[in-house]
């Protein structure tokens, strides 16, 4: 058996992100089999028992996430020249009326906080904002199973065969798309299902079967759905709402 770095076990085995592993590790704040690790790059077969410091624990308890509806115009994630990342419209003047939750607003909210996903500049719709790397990996790891729901305006003529394909069939990087569930909500619009989210992969599969998407609308992750978020407003996920 080999020795595998401490922050990968801690990441596949859903404690944090590796990110956050090494800046737990930094702090002493991971023990394997009881003695605390310090050193980053430290490894440990993989049978070892990794627990979490109660500082940790506190500080993942701490963590926010936060639902967006993105509007056109912005950007996911790192700002590009003339556009603005979205994160900027998490602030207390955007927050939804309907948002509940007993936290009040914080600066605090803001650090560390990244998108669990993209969504395109020209997309709308729900996006995920997190502190908290277990969230991030469940979403965006290489092994995420959450699926994604879609409504997509198209134009153009779609054929049976062609809705066919939408479903199963398709590759795009010289790779084989996973199964969809692609089916029509009216006569114009599509509602799209994914696993999987290459880089505008709904866009680049209607092109493949001579649609042109002229609108999309991401309304649900997992089991979490926009319901009626505003554009442009952000609430706090309820501690009763699980991906």
């Amino acid at each position: 058996m080999e020795k595998i770095r401490v922050s990968k076990l801690m990441s596949e085995q859903g404690l944090c992100s590796r990110r956050e592993a090494d800046s737990y590790i930094e702090r002493g704040w991971v023990l394997v089999d009881g003695v605390p690790v310090t050193e980053l790059g430290t490894r440990a077969f993989p049978n070892q028992k990794i627990t979490l410091a109660r500082q940790a624990q506190s500080q993942q308890q701490a963590s926010v996430t936060i639902l967006l509806n993105k509007p056109v115009g912005y950007v996911s994630n790192l700002p590009e020249q003339g556009y603005r990342p979205a994160v900027e419209l998490i602030k207390p003047e955007n927050r939804s009326q309907d948002d509940k939750q007993p936290l009040r607003f914080s600066a605090a909210h803001l650090r560390g906080l990244a998108p669990a996903g993209r969504l395109d500049i020209d997309s709308v719709g729900l996006i995920v904002f997190t502190q908290d790397g277990r969230i991030a990996k469940q979403l965006i790891g290489q092994d995420s199973q959450i699926e994604k729901e879609y409504l997509v305006r198209v134009e153009g003529t779609l054929s049976a065969e062609g809705l066919e394909k939408l479903n199963f069939g398709l590759s795009l990087d010289g790779q084989p798309l996973k199964r969809a569930k692609v089916s029509w909500q009216n006569e114009d619009q599509l509602r799209f299902a994914l696993r999987e989210g290459k880089k505008r992969q709904i866009r680049r599969m209607c092109e493949l079967v001579g649609l042109k998407v002229t609108g999309l609308k991401r309304i649900r992750i997992g089991s979490v759905v926009l319901g009626k978020l505003a554009e442009g407003q952000w609430r706090y996920l309820r501690a009763d709402e699980r991906f």
